[in-house]
């Protein structure tokens, strides 16, 4: 029992672990002998236990958690330095930009001044908000197909973004990389209505990113013109259904703030800290948590009919499945992905250069895992000081055996506190 608490501990509360057979042998290549062995089947629940690091918090919180955790260090080093950024990167021009999605239809808000185009004032938690005012008219086709191009779009943003700031610093585009570079980092987020939008942090480095400083004609109010004419001009043409030629845009709702004033979120002052903090929150939502669609794909449509969803939602896959039947959508894989709404692209994204990477904060808590277990195994087990790693030979083979915790550990697993080591190790 105390072995099986320590193994289920070292979960960090996750919910849905991934179990795995298999076995890990440490030799020593100089001398033959066996430094330390391990058997799945030997191990107190039967398997390893290894986190499934879903980001989605509706899947697992725990492991959404850590995934939070480790986008806000992601965020706040590209805006402050540490991990391996420079802490020059807090005097470059920097902004936090929203994209928002064009308009499908009219839908149930609650306005800063007056009413809803309904004529009601609608408390902050109503369920009709997001949703059409009329069902009927709302171009629900026009939405799933906006989720699916919103990656290509901002793309394309991000290539009309750089012509745009060497075209007012009296560049050419071949010239600009010697003078300056464009980083950001960027999060994807439902708004109710289920239409992606994004929010950036957008940066202003010299030629080598964060560890050179920008030129002198570099400032925010030239990265600020810049955006506004990059997401401007940033189109990408859709396909042509019924005779409809779709051509997809940012909406006109585009907020541009100064990362420097304390002008964010109704008077909240906009620090590098809010930002992460803002970014880092919905990196673990996804749709479901905005529009209440499910959190995990369909095979069949009809499983819909067993799904307790709102009407819009259910809208919107439906579409997506109906439009995910046509041969010229097929590059979309709009069944595929109908559970997101049609969005098939990545929830976080950033340029190399922002800051450190999400695998990189991974790999190095995955360390500090495994020092941790080999002190307490030379606790139990001493070995030699300094043991020179060049000659440990480690032959390991795991394999998939399945999901989950039995309803045993399920029990035991909820009676343990969870383990905050990771937590303060990745703070």
């Amino acid at each position: 029992m105390p072995g099986l608490m320590r193994q289920l501990r070292g979960l960090g509360g996750c919910t849905t672990p991934i179990r795995l057979d298999g076995h890990r042998t440490e030799v020593d290549t100089a001398t033959g002998q066996i430094l330390h062995s391990l058997t799945a089947s030997d191990l107190p629940a039967g398997n390893l236990l290894v986190r499934c690091n879903n980001r989605r918090a509706t899947r697992c919180p725990a492991c959404a958690e850590t995934y939070r955790r480790d986008t806000y260090q992601l965020i706040t080093a590209g805006l402050r330095g540490g991990k391996g950024t420079p802490e020059r990167v807090a005097t470059h021009p920097r902004v936090f930009a929203t994209f928002t999605a064009p308009s499908f239809g009219p839908v149930h808000n609650r306005p800063t001044k007056g009413r809803c185009r309904c004529g009601t004032v609608h408390p902050a938690d109503a369920p009709e908000l997001g949703t059409p005012i009329d069902p009927e008219t709302y171009d629900y086709e026009a939405a799933v197909l906006w989720n699916a191009h919103a990656s290509k779009i901002w793309a394309r943003f991000s290539i009309y973004l750089r012509r745009e700031v060497a075209k007012r610093a009296g560049l050419s585009q071949r010239a600009f990389r010697d003078h300056a570079r464009v980083s950001f980092a960027k999060v994807a987020e439902y708004q109710r209505r289920g239409a992606i939008h994004f929010h950036a942090v957008i940066r202003l480095d010299g030629p080598d990113g964060g560890d050179t400083p920008p030129p002198a004609w570099a400032t925010t109010d030239l990265l600020a013109d810049a955006i506004r004419a990059a997401a401007t001009a940033a189109d990408v043409p859709g396909p042509v259904i019924d005779g409809r030629a779709h051509t997809f845009a940012f909406g006109t709702q585009l907020d541009i703030r100064p990362i420097r004033s304390a002008d964010f979120d109704g008077g909240t002052e906009l620090t590098e800290r809010a930002v992460a903090a803002y970014i880092a929150k919905y990196a673990t939502k996804g749709a479901e948590t905005a529009t209440g669609t499910l959190d995990r794909p369909i095979k069949f449509l009809a499983e819909l009919g067993g799904k307790s969803i709102p009407d819009h939602a259910r809208r919107l896959i439906r579409t997506a499945w109906t439009l995910g039947a046509r041969k010229d959508l097929e590059e979309l894989r709009l069944r595929a992905w109908a559970h997101m709404l049609g969005f098939r692209g990545h929830f976080s994204t950033k340029t190399r250069r922002y800051s450190t990477t999400l695998g990189a904060l991974r790999t190095a808590r995955a360390e500090w895992r495994r020092l941790q277990a080999a002190i307490a195994r030379s606790e139990e087990h001493p070995v030699p000081a300094d043991p020179d790693e060049d000659t440990t030979l480690v032959l390991a083979h795991w394999a998939f055996a399945g999901t989950g915790l039995t309803r045993g550990e399920e029990w035991l697993a909820a009676s343990l506190a969870p383990d905050t080591t990771e937590g303060d190790f990745a703070g």
